[in-house]
């Protein structure tokens, strides 16, 4: 297998590419239209298809099929990882922020994480209105590339707690999690579209927080961990509100309970805030 520095430097290819193709959606300049269709009642476009499939082609034109599994939103059957395990495995999201993507926000994404076992060791996380790649190798740093060039990553330091600032969603969310964050001491919020959008906020300092709360469903893998690992690795923090590691490739494609994201620095006492308010919540 090519080490991870050739496979990051694969996968920044594909993101770009995917990136291009994705806007041209976007822009109303690819051949064909959206073509809008719902899946469990989240919306599916053309976009969706056509990059997922450029992105899985790319990958597995460059890597193969005998080291790696490849699970990606649109393939993705449950089936597969429950009979095929892996030690390493592509999680693949071509389009996070689809409502956000056809409502014209700018605010969509394209998540392509790497893991090992159960955990993410590359991410590269495209974001094509703004025209920057976020990447990431663990222990190595998180950078973001423009047209001017590389510039490493770091999350913001040195607040006060109240006067972070907390990235929400604009269309997932429910009365529990709008009480939680009424709860919390940080009160500035910032509402952003695609969890590939938010973490960028934090690692370019423009928030600090990111609370996922799942409800009737939940976040799945291929919406976080390419997301995280550009967090971790740009010294933020990403868990549970017990403080346990997010896990991947565990045969259950849903991230379930409280998730919290950070710039790290009151990250253990904003969990164990917030564990505690929605246990005041539980019937």
């Amino acid at each position: 297998m090519k080490d991870l520095q050739e496979i990051l430097a694969i996968a920044r290819g594909v993101g770009k590419e995917a990136a291009v193709l994705l806007r041209s959606y976007y822009q109303g300049t690819a051949d064909q239209n959206l073509d809008v269709k719902y899946k469990e009642n989240e919306p599916v476009t053309a976009a969706d298809i056509a990059v997922n499939q450029l992105i899985l082609e790319k990958l597995q034109a460059a890597l193969g099929n005998e080291d790696f599994l490849y699970v990606s939103e649109e393939t993705y059957k449950s089936e597969l990882v429950k009979h095929k395990s892996s030690q390493w495995v592509w999680i693949i999201d071509p389009l996070d922020g689809t409502r956000d993507f056809i409502e014209k926000t700018g605010e969509y994404a394209i998540h392509i994480a790497l893991v090992q076992e159960t955990r993410p060791v590359l991410a590269v996380v495209a974001v094509p209105e703004s025209e920057k790649l976020y990447y990431a190798i663990k222990g190595n740093g998180a950078f973001v590339e423009t047209s001017e060039g590389v510039v490493p990553l770091q999350v913001s330091s040195q607040k006060h707690i109240e006067d972070l600032t907390v990235v929400v969603s604009r269309t997932h969310r429910n009365k529990t999690l709008d009480f939680l964050l009424e709860q919390l001491p940080c009160k500035n919020q910032k509402a952003i579209g695609s969890v590939g959008c938010k973490i960028a906020t934090i690692v370019e300092q423009q928030a600090d927080v990111y609370i996922s709360l799942s409800g009737k469903s939940a976040p799945k893998d291929w919406d976080i961990a390419a997301p995280e690992l550009i967090l971790t690795e740009a010294g933020g923090k990403f868990t549970h509100f017990d403080g346990t590691p997010l896990r991947y490739n565990t045969g259950d494609i849903n991230q379930w309970g409280g998730l919290l994201a950070s710039n790290g620095q009151f990250h253990e006492l904003l969990c164990q805030q917030a564990q505690k308010i929605i246990e005041t919540q539980l019937p």
